[in-house]
């Protein structure tokens, strides 16, 4: 295998995985050329290249879920992102293309059905995408993050993680994890994060009961998300209250919690979990339901509790996560339990199908 292209873009759900497969295919091969393929519109146009590796860009194709005008265009502009990756394709002909979801997904797989280039699909989500339904349909070569996808020929490989994360020992980077963030080192932590851009209803809830949380001596360090703001709670002579808009480092985030109220999305669910860290889950309330599926394992196996968003109100708070925190038996008990679950070596697993796949040489 000389070459790959990986396609995954616009949220972290989807460059996350792709920048933990493109890393592990790295370090099988150093030789291997990796080129990845998304939108102009995601995340992915800021950290793929930081991340040091080629980006070829391809027109996005939305899908309106409306009968109206834009729906209309989506005939025409399927097939100029289609044509715009045959021609990436043509022009550096990948033993194998990857996909992880998202609206370059299903050009990318278009393209490599149309050029019979060996093909591996990655779903992130319990609930599978439109893109990836259609990916699956032209591989024998699917791989699910969580048991139960309904997706033909899936394996449960678990979704790729980064390897700070993969590797990450809580227990011993917990003193170094909490001097980083100004944090008392003995006290009960409590971090509260809604994903890389916030959640309104977690922030204003966990404001509101952060009296309760301090009178029971919980410290919090709440990440509010980059676009957003809020002023940190203050008790005279009480815990810290650390506010962060955004944290490059959550291997040492992780490290510095006993608990975390987290959504749900496929990484946040993994990366919690497979470190062993207790979750309340607080799913998104919109799409079609998949985060709510994507913590159901994790809760189920006693590792976390899954808490609706319109449920998730300060008295909730104020009734629940004191105690919680302040009980070092249960939240090891829903550590231990949460760890049992999230397996961290899919990065592996799928660079295992990317292999087979090439192997398997074009149809």
């Amino acid at each position: 295998m000389k070459r790959v292209l990986l396609a995954g873009g616009g949220t972290a759900g989807h460059t996350s995985p792709l920048l933990a497969v493109a890393d592990a295919l790295g370090r099988r091969d150093p030789d291997l050329d990796i080129v990845c393929l998304g939108t102009p519109r995601g995340l992915e146009v800021t950290v793929i290249p930081a991340a040091g590796y080629q980006l070829e860009l391809v027109s996005p194709v939305p899908l309106s879920r409306k009968l109206n005008a834009d729906l209309v265009r989506t005939p025409g502009r399927l097939r100029a992102s289609v044509n715009e990756a045959t021609a990436v394709l043509d022009r550096l002909q990948p033993d194998v293309v990857v996909g992880f979801g998202g609206y370059v997904s299903v050009p990318a797989y278009l393209a490599a059905r149309r050029r019979r280039t060996p093909l591996v699909v990655h779903e992130g989500n319990a609930l599978p995408g439109i893109a990836n339904k259609l990916g699956a349909r032209f591989t024998r070569y699917v791989a699910t993050s969580f048991p139960g996808t309904n997706l033909p020929h899936a394996v449960v490989t678990g979704l790729p993680v980064r390897r700070m994360i993969a590797t990450l020992d809580r227990a011993a980077l917990r003193a170094e994890a909490r001097a980083f963030f100004g944090l008392d080192a003995d006290a009960p932590t409590l971090l509260v994060t809604g994903g890389s851009q916030g959640a309104q209803r977690i922030n204003g809830s966990i404001v509101a009961g952060a009296g309760a949380l301090a009178a029971a001596g919980v410290q919090v360090l709440h990440v509010i998300g980059p676009k957003n703001e809020l002023e940190a709670p203050t008790t005279p002579g009480g815990p810290a209250y650390v506010v962060q808009n955004y944290v490059d480092r959550m291997d040492l985030a992780y490290a510095a919690a006993d608990l975390v109220v987290c959504r749900s999305g496929s990484n946040t669910v993994t990366e919690v979990s497979g470190v062993g860290l207790p979750a309340v889950f607080v799913p998104l309330p919109i799409g079609n339901g998949e985060q709510a599926l994507n913590a159901r394992p994790v809760v189920d196996a006693g590792g976390g509790l899954l808490v609706a968003d319109a449920a998730f109100t300060p008295e909730w708070v104020r009734a629940t996560l004191p105690g919680l925190l302040t009980d070092v038996a249960a939240r090891e008990a829903m550590g231990a339990a949460a760890a049992g679950v999230i397996p961290l070596d899919a990065d592996e697993k799928v660079a295992d199908l990317v292999e087979a796949a090439a192997r398997g040489g074009r149809r």
